[in-house]
């Protein structure tokens, strides 16, 4: 009978087809004498990584697909591929090579003999060093993460933004209730989630090249990690979705006030250039939040078209919403400011909630 694996490995995969075999092999040559499995959680990538996987499963056991219908996200698929492992130690990586793989036998045997809870694959950055992994702009992206991440942590950590790490499954078992399973930074939310800051050990290492396939870090990532931090600022008050909701709400404010003005400029009556400043800034709104705020979610084909009337109509009542709370909270405080907040506050809540179940 086989031993149990003590270590599972979680690799989230998204279009990463021609980086799955390679990645194998490097396991296997660095992880002898460890007994393994790795799980590749897929968001069913449109080249056939799911495929890929399976096909190289059915030669080592120890290989397993998730593979993930109508959800993506790196967050919510490392969380389902660590809730689905049983080994009391599990990593995370990804599947790109960039990441050292030789680190993964130190990692487990320093949890192994309990010199801490959670270790980190940390990368070298450095402002005067470039690193061959990254661009400019995602180093100088990831050096900000940091950061920022350092301010809101209870404990002192070199990259809490690395994708790179193994740690005591029923750390992340105890809070993964609690996790958020949209963006990129998962290993800042586990650490922000724990009751008590976690004993972490750092493991440095050169970040590698890209082989294959693209990055998945863009402008959305940098919004929905910056969502996350203020959520974790505000005790998890706050989702992500609802701050970068509310974000593409002022985002249509301004576009409300320049098409009305525009409007004004060429000589048409208020009435007229308000309902097209409006109309404009709902389409805005709509078709912002179907590309970044609910990406995983993203609408497509003529449920496009349903889906935007369906989000004129939820967001004309929660304007309803936002004046009549703005009346009843101005009819008991002298302050005028203050009822114009809560109905905004009420009538965003509307929107967000009213469109998360109806539209996407």
């Amino acid at each position: 009978m086989n031993a149990p694996p003590e270590l599972t490995i979680v690799i989230p995969t998204f279009n990463e087809r021609d980086n799955i075999a390679p990645l194998l092999d490097r396991l296997r040559r660095c992880l002898g004498g460890v007994t393994w499995c790795a799980i590749f959680v897929d968001d069913n990538s449109p080249d056939g990584t799911a495929e890929t996987v399976k096909k190289l499963a059915r030669d080592d056991p120890r290989v397993s697909c998730l593979r993930r219908l109508r959800r993506r996200g790196l967050a919510g698929a490392v969380i389902e591929g660590v809730l689905a492992s049983a080994s009391p130690f599990v990593a995370v990586m990804d599947a790109d090579l960039q990441h050292d793989e030789t680190l993964l036998p130190r990692m487990l045997k320093a949890l192994q003999a309990g010199e801490g809870d959670l270790a980190i694959g940390v990368r070298r950055l450095s402002r005067e060093a470039p690193i061959a992994g990254l661009s400019s702009i995602r180093q100088a992206g990831s050096q900000l993460a940091n950061h920022l991440a350092r301010r809101v942590l209870k404990t002192s950590v070199s990259d809490p933004v690395s994708g790179f790490f193994m740690a005591r499954r029923d750390l992340i078992d105890q809070v993964a209730p609690s996790l958020s399973v949209e963006g990129f930074k998962v290993l800042f939310d586990i650490i922000a989630s724990q009751p008590t800051p976690p004993r972490i050990v750092e493991f440095p290492y050169d970040f590698a090249e890209r082989q294959a396939g693209a990055s998945k870090m863009d402008a959305r990532v940098i919004l929905e990690y910056l969502g996350l931090i203020v959520t974790k600022l505000t005790g998890n008050r706050l989702p992500p979705r609802f701050l970068m909701f509310a974000m593409v709400g002022l985002s249509g404010l301004g576009v409300h006030m320049a098409v009305l003005y525009a409007g004004r400029a060429l000589g048409i009556s208020f009435l007229p250039a308000q309902i097209l400043a409006a109309v404009t800034a709902m389409t805005s709104n709509f078709l912002i939040n179907n590309q970044i705020t609910y990406r995983d979610r993203r609408l497509r084909g003529l449920k496009v078209l349903v889906g935007y009337l369906r989000f004129c109509a939820l967001c004309a009542l929660g304007l309803i919403a936002n004046i009549a709370v703005a009346n009843l909270v101005h009819e008991h405080t002298p302050w005028w400011w203050l009822a114009g907040a809560s109905g905004a506050v009420a009538g965003s809540v509307w929107n967000y909630v009213s469109t998360a179940v109806a539209v996407w």
